[in-house]
């Protein structure tokens, strides 16, 4: 019996005793509340506190400023489903096995649906079993999207992972389609509220989901129509570089240099910080603000024409890894606990988000131990202490894989290439790639041995695609079936 449904026939409880969970105590109960806003396609380079002076992010400015922001965080992929698998369970894609998007159907809804996280122990799943109640509104996208997955009571999402339109778009409530006719990052946040007006007298955990800014599809080939629309009109928005298309760039070529596009991208990015702010409110109308842990960040980024690409990596051949695709904002502020008004250097990763979260919880214990974790704690720094960190992060994305240091770049694409090198000290912009230059081959034999070894030590192989695994998603660089 697979652990999900071994969940459903005895219960969270005695499941969690299965599993060496403690059950709730008196401690648990004064835990912190746990709001987690995840936006989807979205750069740190369109915030005010990231430095863009264009965009009007105040809320997300005031929240940066309340709190530590992460000026380093990256993503361990460039799509949605291997992300959100990612940030919920703490596992590389070779480990979680979500290597690309979910398609429509499939595992979404219909008859083949399933949960392609359900074997691992993941990060609400592990709340609830500390006595949190655990809400989702928003974007899922990781499979079985029709009924509640790991241990969320509250469960309003989308039946696919796309999206065309943010009005009279398709939802799910009550376990059924229908189409919402309103703006779809209000109702989002409409819920979000409901939720935490409704779980108020627990510790609870909010997962709010957004499925904007986006940034991709037929919403860009129309004008706004949230309340920002006016504003961004008859703006320039250079923030968005002016470049030629690259010519790896497959898809989205109609958008680059495109107004259009670009005054659609700002005006969804201030309509989710409405939605922050509006949060923000809620937990401070409640008398909630002081013991609730905000953290606010994004599934992956996304190139607003930098390097001549829009999008994210899936959409040039080959797949690419530049910095704006994988880049990812991250602010943490809670009022008990987190200093104000810092700003931390540490390069960090989407899978290191588990590990410290349970840790600054005071649930070190908690964090699973199979599959290893490749994600480290540094909940330290988000209480102003120091830490040993080494600043390094990993990335794989089907047959790339990339090793990124504060000063190098390595990507590798199995089997034949073509990689890249790039020396970030002296091109932040990745424009010059030297990839077997005899005078760098030291620096590219030492990135080359500590990405194999942290595959080597991490990956598993029955999806580590490199050595012949499978994955639970169709592919873009290879014709291969999913796994079930």
């Amino acid at each position: 019996m697979k652990r999900r449904d071994f969940l459903k026939v005895v219960g969270i409880g005695a499941v969690s005793s299965a599993l060496g969970i403690r059950p709730t105590s008196a401690k648990t109960r004064n835990l912190p509340n746990i709001v987690l806003i995840m936006t989807d396609n979205h750069g740190p380079w369109t915030l005010g506190c990231y430095g863009n002076r264009e965009i009007l992010t105040p809320n997300i400015d005031k929240l940066a400023s309340e709190g530590t922001l992460f000026s380093r965080c990256f993503s361990s992929n460039a799509v949605c489903s291997p992300t959100r698998a990612t940030f919920l369970t703490g596992l590389m894609p070779s480990q979680h096995g979500v290597h690309c998007y979910l398609r429509a159907k499939g595992a979404q809804i219909g008859p083949d649906a399933y949960n392609t996280i359900r074997e691992f122990h993941s990060l609400p799943e592990i709340l609830v079993s500390l006595g949190y109640v655990c809400g989702l509104s928003g974007k899922w996208h990781l499979g079985d999207n029709l009924k509640p997955q790991e241990g969320f009571t509250y469960w309003i999402t989308k039946p696919h992972g796309h999206t065309s339109t943010f009005y009279d778009a398709e939802i799910i409530e009550n376990g059924r389609i229908r189409r919402e006719p309103t703006y779809l990052t209000d109702f989002w946040t409409d819920h979000g509220i409901r939720f935490i007006e409704q779980s108020k007298h627990q510790p609870f955990f909010l997962f709010l989901a957004y499925n904007g800014p986006y940034g991709l599809g037929q919403s860009l080939r129309k004008t706004a129509r949230n309340r920002h629309a006016t504003y961004y009109a008859d703006k320039e928005l250079k923030s968005f570089p002016r470049r030629p298309i690259h010519p790896w760039l497959r898809n989205n070529r109609q958008y680059i240099n495109n107004l259009t596009a670009i005054r659609q991208y700002a005006a969804e990015v201030s309509g989710i910080d409405d939605g922050v702010g509006r949060i923000l409110e809620t937990l401070d109308r409640l008398e909630l603000k002081q013991n609730t842990l905000v953290i606010f960040t994004a599934d992956q980024g996304l190139c607003g024409g930098h390097h001549g690409m829009w999008g994210m990596g899936d959409h040039s051949r080959p797949l690419h890894t530049y910095d704006e695709t994988c880049h990812v904002p991250l602010i943490f502020r809670h009022p008990a606990g987190i200093p104000t008004g810092r700003r931390m250097d540490l390069m960090v990763s989407n899978y290191d988000l588990m590990p410290t979260v349970l840790s600054y919880l005071g649930f070190k214990d908690r964090i699973p131990r199979k599959p290893e974790l490749p994600g480290r704690d540094y909940s330290a720094a988000l209480r102003g202490r120091q830490v040993k960190w080494d600043n390094v992060i990993f990335y794989e994305f089907e047959n790339s894989r990339m090793i990124r240091t504060p000063d190098w770049k390595y990507t590798r694409r199995f089997p034949s290439g073509p990689d890249e090198l790039y020396d970030l000290r002296n091109d932040a912009g990745e424009r010059e790639n030297l990839v077997n230059q005899p005078k760098h081959a030291g620096i590219q034999k030492k990135l080359a041995e500590r990405l194999g070894a942290f595959f080597n030590r991490y990956a598993d192989p029955k999806y580590d695609l490199w050595r012949g695994g499978g994955s639970k998603t169709f592919l873009l660089t290879s014709p291969q079936k999913p796994l079930r």
